[in-house]
């Protein structure tokens, strides 16, 4: 499933990336310790954090996640989004809590392998 349809269903504003919205999404990822997703989270996620300094950044592009998800209708530093758009890296918001953003991006990966 690509980032635009992920969007499109959970009505996420995009916030930098708008020419990656074509990027597949392989599974996702929730944490806000960094190490954590660093040491765990896999190329072609979709990671889901709170976290909104621009080292969210440097680990969506170390780990070449399709893209990051603020929950809680959080804003990203402005040095965050700067970063963001010269990496490459999609920055979505969503106006949920984590825990319903990462179970409605799971269902909708779940429909397209099952």
């Amino acid at each position: 499933m690509d980032l635009a349809s992920i969007v499109k269903a959970l009505n996420l504003k995009v916030k930098s990336g708008e020419d990656k919205l074509n990027t597949e999404v392989r599974g996702g990822y929730t944490g806000d310790l960094l190490s954590d997703v660093m040491a765990n989270s896999k190329e072609g996620d979709l990671w889901v954090t709170r976290q909104v300094h621009q080292n969210i950044v440097a680990v969506a592009t170390l780990k070449d996640h399709a893209g990051i998800v603020l929950v809680q209708g959080s804003e990203p530093a402005k040095d965050t989004l700067e970063k963001a758009m010269k990496e490459g890296i999609p920055i979505l918001i969503s106006d949920l809590s984590g825990f319903e953003t990462a179970g409605r991006i799971y269902n909708l990966l779940s429909k397209k392998t099952a």
